[in-house]
């Protein structure tokens, strides 16, 4: 539900929509090869704070 504004097409604000989705999933997809990495960086620091 979204607030409608004087001067603006429901449909290219569809089109757009879409399209920033489709640029948010990109990026995701992008940076997946990058989530081992960051988990070992945080397993680190977990693993240095906590103590045994």
């Amino acid at each position: 539900m979204a607030a409608r504004v004087g001067g603006r097409n429901l449909a290219i604000t569809w089109i757009v929509g879409v399209l920033c989705a489709g640029i948010v999933g990109a990026l995701v997809w992008l940076s997946l090869p990058a989530g081992p990495g960051l988990l070992y960086m945080v397993g680190q620091l977990i693993d240095g704070t906590v103590p045994h």
